[in-house]
């Protein structure tokens, strides 16, 4: 199991170096004819690409720590770790938002001409290319490894696709004389990164204060209460991340029956809750006297 698990986390590490190499070359394209062309659309949207590879550089650091084997100091492992450099990420990202709608709200009052030649949509359209390419890859392999890394990173993805698609309608606007048009991108452009770190901020203090997971509470008991000798099922409780759950129970059955047998339904009741129910990787069953 262990070795499933590293050699898991390894092929989602292989996938973000790769996937860091693509966004971080589609940053440094816009941001470089970006100044150059003195278009802050497209600069501000090459500073999103570049806080998505860093982004990626965050996640195989915080990948690294959440694939160590469990130990004597965490008898849980160490997944919440991927959860706490999530958080690095959203501070990284409202860095980007602050400095964004600052600099477009500036250019509002003090516009700026630039240039718009065949140029700046070439480079929108090759890494607009390069985004979708990013993204179909990224979430299919995110659905065959069963990663949430990789699947919210690649919807993620999805939203940069839409800001490259505002910033080519900000250039075709501009050439038709609207150049008022490039700061209202850029100021949209920071409120939807805002709104990306608010987004990973919730979900990472959702799993951080242990608040429960979503989970259909009918389906436990129906799995348990197929079980041979179980009465009653009740008081279930959930926390931890999607692929982490942790779940405890309340289990009745009859006063009369002997420890060795209860222990063997509690047994029985862990292993099916965690075939049946995906995600699952730790239950807690509580066994009770049945009311007679």
């Amino acid at each position: 199991m262990v070795v499933d698990m590293k050699t898991h986390y390894r092929q989602i590490r292989k996938i973000l170096l790769i996937i860091l190499a693509l966004n971080w070359a589609v940053a440094l394209a816009k941001i470089i004819y970006g100044l150059s062309s003195r278009c802050f659309s497209m600069t501000a949207d090459g500073f999103h690409s570049l806080s998505d590879g860093t982004s990626n550089l965050i996640g195989l650091i915080g990948i690294h720590f959440a694939c160590q084997p469990v130990d004597k100091n965490h008898p849980y492992g160490h997944k919440k770790y991927e959860t706490l450099f999530s958080l690095g990420i959203a501070a990284m990202l409202f860095v980007v938002f602050f400095n964004l709608l600052k600099a477009g709200w500036q250019r509002l009052y003090h516009p700026v001409l630039f240039q718009t030649d065949p140029g700046s949509f070439a480079v929108m359209l090759v890494t607009l290319a390069v985004n979708i390419y990013v993204m179909r890859y990224e979430y299919t392999k995110g659905k065959a490894l069963t990663s949430d890394i990789l699947i919210s990173d690649s919807l993620h993805t999805r939203a940069d696709i839409f800001t490259s698609f505002s910033v080519i309608i900000a250039l075709i606007v501009t050439k038709l004389g609207f150049p008022l048009v490039d700061p209202i991108v850029t100021i949209l452009i920071a409120l939807f990164i805002g709104f990306a770190a608010f987004e990973i901020v919730k979900q990472s203090s959702d799993v951080l204060c242990d608040t429960a997971v979503f989970l259909d509470d009918q389906k436990v008991k129906d799995v348990v209460l197929k079980i041979k000798g179980v009465g009653a099922c009740h008081k279930i409780r959930s926390r931890g991340r999607i692929d982490d759950i942790h779940i405890d129970l309340h289990v009745q059955v009859s006063p009369s029956m002997h420890m060795d047998d209860a222990h063997q339904i509690s047994y029985q009741i862990e292993e099916t809750i965690k075939s049946a129910i995906p995600g699952i990787t730790d239950v807690i069953v509580h066994m009770e006297p049945q009311d007679r």
